[in-house]
């Protein structure tokens, strides 16, 4: 949603069949939110609604040096990518949006959320882009 004043939030809204606006959750763009409650909202509106649960096969994904779990969109997985080209650092960067199993993966690493970015630096998971605790684990 763009605000007047030229930045932007993160809206959802749940739309009923009848087209009417049953949910409003309009928050800071960076923020990623609760998916339960989300659910538990449609689930009001639909109570034949069920979550469809797949299995993911989370041993496809990349191990080893710097993995940034990420989306396009995020405004600190933008600064990332920045600081880690602009420092020569490589890195491996996996869409949690496209790629199969990798939000499973993040949501097991934060308590159900799909928090971006998310590191796994050699096996050592960080949540939100830190310069200071990045380079830290890089150096320990």
């Amino acid at each position: 949603m763009l605000r007047p004043e030229g930045y932007t939030e993160r809206a959802i809204f749940i739309i009923d069949d009848d087209g009417i606006i049953r949910y409003i959750d309009i928050h800071d763009i960076s923020e990623q939110p609760d998916n339960q409650v989300l659910f538990a909202e449609i689930k009001k509106l639909r109570p034949d609604y069920h979550e469809v649960e797949t299995a993911a096969d989370t041993s496809q994904l990349p191990h080893g040096g710097i993995v940034m779990y990420c989306t396009k969109w995020c405004p600190e997985c933008r600064q990332a990518r920045t600081w880690f080209n602009e420092m020569e650092i490589p890195y491996t960067e996996v869409d949690v949006m496209s790629v199969p199993g990798a939000d499973k993966q993040v949501r097991a690493w934060n308590n159900g959320n799909l928090t971006t970015p998310t590191f796994d630096i050699n096996g050592r998971i960080l949540t939100g882009f830190n310069r200071e605790r990045v380079t830290q684990l890089l150096k320990s």
